[in-house]
């Protein structure tokens, strides 16, 4: 891009200032910073601070599940069709990881904070453990895709040579690098975080299959001849991963996606809801929900919209690959954000200073047909990770490993 058009961009979309930075930078920096500059998507940037163009929500009407005691009856069969699938070769599995330790007051990957009490026992190794219980009775492995981003790849990479990939085999683990998205102030100003950098942060981890896909690693999905992908966050210590029954189930459903479900634990718990959103499997978050879903009852006095999801989602490569063009919706995050104040030093703000821009993988399921929402019980396969101490905790996720058997 030429200095004069680069000029001209920066100043239709009322950023200035970064073309001021770019003047004092040399040659090297400038081709750094004209890069990032030309990845901008300005349509998304011009949502900061204008919730009016946020996306209308549709007509919701409540979705069924695959309640356990149906899972029960069946398991032996669904089990079976999940294990012939993956020791076919067809399921691969995508741990989404590209999020720092920032919350729990652990700087790096969040994967590589420590859970134990008595040994070490690092969140990225209780996922392997996780995956090895289903490899083990399967007698072969499945292909396992890190999405990290350029805050932590190195990091998690490293780390994940030092302890030997946890015993499973190298040759079935691939990382790949989720896309960033600059950040901006209220003003809709972007911020830079160094001199030749604008502030950049992952974009959510809903843009995980474009990644794959840009990265070439989908290339490696399908040389494998993987089918199935299933999805799954970095902070659920206890969840099963490309488990045979929920494999099973999903298959035998005709369905071209699945999503695990908890039963809410009281109406107003704080979990997206999967339902239907005209005729569509939705995920409706929790500050989305008006009194009337959140209190809706049924005939038999079971909440209407009953079944919170945990991300863990099982998708058919072909119908992602189909839906991969389509636009998802952006969530505008308020967000701290270190820049680079006018004296260029670099400032960590205490509260919220500004928007990042994000795209969630919950949205993903409503741009496929359909869904087979397969509930699992909670204490046995949902120990989300996401403060220190409290609810959703690293405390209440040991507890909960404890009373599964796991020793810490």
């Amino acid at each position: 891009m030429k200095e004069k058009e680069l000029e001209n961009l920066l100043k239709e979309h009322g950023q200035e200032h970064i073309f001021e930075a770019y003047q004092k930078l040399d040659e090297t920096g400038k081709e750094k910073l004209v890069a990032q500059i030309e990845k901008i998507d300005w349509s998304i940037l011009a949502m900061a601070g204008h919730e009016e163009l946020a996306q209308e929500r549709g007509k919701l009407v409540p979705l069924s599940a695959l309640e356990v005691s149906e899972i029960e009856k069946n398991r032996a069969q669904y089990e079976q069709i999940g294990l012939d699938s993956i020791r076919a070769g067809k399921i691969g599995a995508v741990l989404l990881a590209g999020g720092q330790g920032t919350r729990l007051g652990f700087d790096g990957p969040k994967g590589k904070y420590n859970i134990g009490r008595t040994k070490d026992m690092y969140i990225f190794e209780r996922l392997i453990r996780n995956i090895q219980d289903v490899t083990d009775k399967a007698g072969c492995f499945v292909p396992l895709y890190i999405m990290t981003s350029d805050k932590n790849n190195d990091e998690t990479i490293a780390f994940f040579e030092e302890k030997d990939y946890f015993g499973y085999p190298k040759d079935f683990v691939k990382f790949f690098k989720q896309e960033m998205a600059p950040s901006v102030d209220f003003q809709g100003k972007l911020y830079m975080e160094a001199p030749d950098s604008l502030s950049l942060s992952p974009n959510g981890n809903g843009g995980w299959f474009y990644s794959m896909a840009v990265t070439g690693i989908l290339n490696d999905v399908k040389a494998r001849g993987v089918a199935w992908l299933n999805i799954f966050a970095v902070d659920n210590v206890l969840q099963r991963i490309a488990d045979p029954v929920f494999v099973g189930a999903t298959l035998n459903s005709g369905c071209v996606s699945g999503a695990k479900v908890v039963r809410k634990a009281d109406p107003e718990e704080k979990i997206g809801v999967l339902c239907l959103e005209d005729g569509r499997p939705s995920i409706v978050e929790y500050y989305e929900m008006t009194d009337e879903i959140i209190n809706s009852r049924e005939a038999n006095g079971e909440l209407s919209y009953n079944f919170g999801v945990i991300l863990n989602y099982l998708f058919r490569v072909d119908q992602l690959e189909q839906i991969s063009s389509q636009k998802m919706p952006v969530h505008v995050v308020e967000k701290k954000i270190p820049y680079l104040n006018e004296n260029g030093v670099l400032i960590k703000p205490e509260s919220p200073n500004g928007y990042k821009f994000e795209l969630l993988v919950l949205d993903m399921i409503h741009l496929f047909e359909n869904c087979l929402s397969y509930e699992v019980v909670r204490d046995y396969e949902f120990a989300p990770i996401k403060n220190k101490t409290g609810v959703d905790s690293v405390e209440s996720a040991q507890a909960l490993l404890q009373k599964n058997g796991v020793e810490l």
